[in-house]
């Protein structure tokens, strides 16, 4: 038997500032954008995105259509790192995202496992950009 996790919900605020966000902030891909006919429910769309290369887990951009979900925005992860974003390029995704204007939480910083550092998506979730060391 053979499983994946095929794809990962991220609650957002609005659509297009998130495909922004991904594909030219973190240089995602944006794997499908697909209006969703749902009665009540205008404006749903079915939005998938993947780092470049990624043969697996997407992201699944969901906007928060209730008060529960617009709450849960950016807390996903109740405070702590939600998601690990690897890298074979840590110092040119570091920079690309900065120019972007990406919000770190702190400075690059090298660890036994590897160079890593916490940034913030644009809801507020935490993230880990890491690139391991050949070790690990």
């Amino acid at each position: 038997m053979s499983q994946i996790i095929g794809a990962l919900t991220l609650l957002v605020a609005d659509y297009d500032q998130a495909i922004s966000f991904f594909t030219q902030g973190l240089g995602f891909v944006l794997l499908e954008d697909s209006q969703l006919e749902e009665p009540g429910k205008p404006g749903k769309r079915w939005v998938r995105v993947a780092p470049q290369g990624a043969a697996g887990t997407a992201l699944l951009l969901a906007r928060a259509a209730t008060p529960a979900q617009q709450a849960a925005i950016g807390q996903q992860g109740g405070g702590r790192v939600l998601l690990f974003l690897e890298t074979d390029d840590f110092w040119g995704d570091y920079q690309r995202m900065q120019a972007f204007g990406v919000h770190f939480c702190e400075r690059p910083r090298h660890e036994p496992y590897g160079t890593v550092v916490v940034f913030e998506d644009i809801s507020g979730n935490r993230w880990d950009l890491l690139q391991r060391t050949a070790a690990n």
